[in-house]
């Protein structure tokens, strides 16, 4: 028969690295840059399909990507806010 091994985990730091403001904003801008492209993405798919198709299915795309914009711009407020 064999042993069973105990596995031994890997112990964290008992302290957390904060990050600077600087460090902060870099990846909230990093990571909101995506939100903004997925807006205006949807935003152009949806003029290609209201120019070429169906303008209904066109006009919720672009309806979409608003939302998406507007929702990014408020988090980009709050965040600008929470930073000062």
């Amino acid at each position: 028969m064999t042993k069973k091994h105990s596995v031994k985990r890997m112990q964290l730091p008992k302290f957390k690295r904060r990050l600077t403001s600087a460090e902060e904003f870099q990846i909230m801008s990093m990571v909101l840059d995506k939100f903004l492209w997925i807006g205006a993405g949807l935003m152009a798919w949806g003029l290609f399909q209201a120019i070429g198709g169906d303008g209904n299915t066109g006009l919720y795309f672009i309806l979409t990507g608003a939302i998406v914009l507007v929702l990014f711009s408020v988090v980009i407020v709050r965040e600008f806010e929470h930073l000062r």
